[in-house]
Parts: structure tokens; C-alpha cells; sequence
């Protein structure tokens, strides 16, 4: 336990440097070094059996099981393969209305679903989707920005609609896509990323990390690491960008420890969004 010890003691001297100094920054990096010495204390204590087994898991997740968290990646990768329209705002608008309407190729929308995103301009990117032929609407963009909960807009996505004698491109039921949308939605709109108004990227970056990474919450499989391959699929941003959205997930309490090389970011999520998190198995 030496190195939750060190952490501990880096916490306390950063708290009473930032108490002398009055300097945010240094709180910040005190809360750093105090999360990161409860996950290695919890760690151990996993590895060791000083948490006993029981019937519940440790971590109460919102997608349960590996079924979940498997389709949970299915949605994504479909998304990165077959967005209509490029950068990161268009990305995170067709990831929402997917699961959405994920089922039948049909679902229903209101404008906060997308004014929630914080697009620069979502009404100019439904444009372009209903343009594209992507998305079906029934009226124009400022009624579906305008609707509300009471009177949602029935929308359609042709792509995603069962083929003639078939299945459409996902193989989960009705009773699935609610969950992965409702989670989805607890990411992207989780209240420190909200509070610091994320960028699409930052949010396609938090969904990215919380479906790659270990049961005990380390990026990659193994806690080895996510390659930049995978992440770059995931989030479309420049090579030279993913430092600033680890930085900005880093500021929100999402990960900690965090180290981009030329090839993997590794690091951890924070145990208090592990509850958001689909583990690869």
C-alpha cells in the first residue's frame, strides 16, 4: 500500500500549498492524488479479498451485463462506420437518433434531445441529415427543434429500418434499445461534463473510455491501454487534439493518471463514473 500512502501524502501537501496560496490548480491536483489513493487502496483490497463476495457486484452498473455492454459497443462502432456527415457534433447527432430509433428504424424525438447535445448549430446538422436522405422528418427543422415532450416528432432513419425478410443492422430487441439510449444519455449528459459545457468530442470521448476499459476500471483491455487507432474510430478529431479532451475529462473528475504515447492512452475512469462504465471481457 505504499502507493496509495505516497498519494495520500502528495494530497495533503497540495491541500495546504493551495491553502497558502489560495490557488485552484493545486486543489485540483489535491483531489487528483486523493482519487487516485482510494482506487489503488480499493484495488488492493480486490486483489487481496479484503472485499468479500457477495451476491451483488461491486459495482452497481447501469448497463448490467456483458450482452449490455457488448451491443453498447456495436452501437458505436456502427455509428463511426456509417456516419453521413463528418466531425464530432455530426457524430454525437447520429449516435442519439440512432439509438433512438435503433429498433425499427423509427422513434420519436423532441427538440431538448438535441438541444441538450450543445451543438454549435443543430438545426443546420438535421438539415444536412434530412438532406442526405438519413433522417426522415415529418415538417420542418424548427418544429422538431420546437416539440415537446407531449407532442414528440415520429422520425425515421431508412438505414436502420429490417431488411426485406431480415433483421436491421443491430441484433438487440425492443426491450434492449431503451436501455443503451438511457444510458448513452446519462454519459454524454452526466452533470460535471454539463457543467463544463463539453464539446462533442469530450463527450464521444467519455462514451469511448467507459466501453474500454477493465473491471476495475483501467483503459484497454487488461488495464494495458487504448490504442490510438481505437480511440481515433471513436472520436474524430486530429492526432494532435486528444490530449486537450483527456485534459477536459481530466478537469470533469472522469479519469485520472492519464499518459498519451505514441501508440496508447492508458490511465483509469474514476470511481465515481463506474456506474457508467461497459467493461471489455
Amino acid at each position: 500500500m505504499l502507493l496509495a500512502d505516497l498519494q495520500e501524502r502528495k494530497a495533503h501537501a497540495f491541500t495546504t500549498w493551495a491553502d497558502v496560496t489560495c490557488e485552484g490548480a493545486l486543489r485540483w491536483e489535491a483531489r487528483r492524488a486523493e482519487q487516485a489513493a482510494a482506487t489503488t487502496r480499493f484495488q488492493h483490497q480486490r486483489r487481496t479479498g479484503g472485499i468479500a463476495d457477495t451476491d451483488a457486484p461491486v459495482v452497481q452498473r447501469l448497463l448490467t451485463g456483458r450482452t449490455h455492454w457488448e451491443q453498447a459497443r456495436s452501437v458505436l462502432a456502427h455509428v463511426a462506420d456509417h456516419s453521413p456527415l463528418p466531425g464530432a457534433e455530426a457524430r454525437l447527432l447520429v449516435l442519439m437518433v440512432t439509438l433512438r430509433t435503433a429498433h425499427t428504424g423509427t422513434g420519436n424525438l423532441i427538440g431538448q434531445d438535441i438541444i441538450a447535445l450543445g451543438l454549435t448549430d443543430p438545426g443546420d446538422l438535421v438539415e444536412k441529415l434530412t438532406a442526405s436522405g438519413w433522417l426522415g422528418i415529418p415538417g420542418t427543422v424548427g418544429d422538431l427543434l420546437a416539440s415537446r415532450p407531449e407532442n414528440p416528432i415520429p422520425v425515421t432513419v431508412p438505414s436502420l429500418m429490417p431488411y426485406a425478410g431480415g433483421p436491421g443492422p443491430f441484433t438487440f430487441g425492443k426491450k434492449m434499445r431503451p436501455k443503451l439510449s438511457g444510458w448513452a444519455q446519462k454519459v454524454i449528459s452526466e452533470k460535471k461534463l454539463s457543467k463544463a459545457k463539453a464539446t462533442a468530442s469530450t463527450r464521444l470521448l467519455a462514451l469511448t473510455l467507459a466501453t474500454q476499459i477493465d473491471t476495475a476500471g483501467r483503459l484497454g483491455p487488461g488495464g494495458q491501454g487504448i490504442t490510438l487507432d481505437t480511440l481515433a474510430a471513436g472520436v474524430p478529431v486530429g492526432p494532435g487534439e486528444l490530449q486537450r479532451l483527456v485534459d477536459q475529462l481530466t478537469v470533469a473528475d472522469w479519469v485520472i493518471e492519464t499518459a498519451v504515447t505514441g501508440t496508447h492512452l492508458t490511465g483509469q475512469v474514476t470511481e465515481r463514473v463506474l456506474s457508467l462504465t461497459c467493461p471489455l471481457t
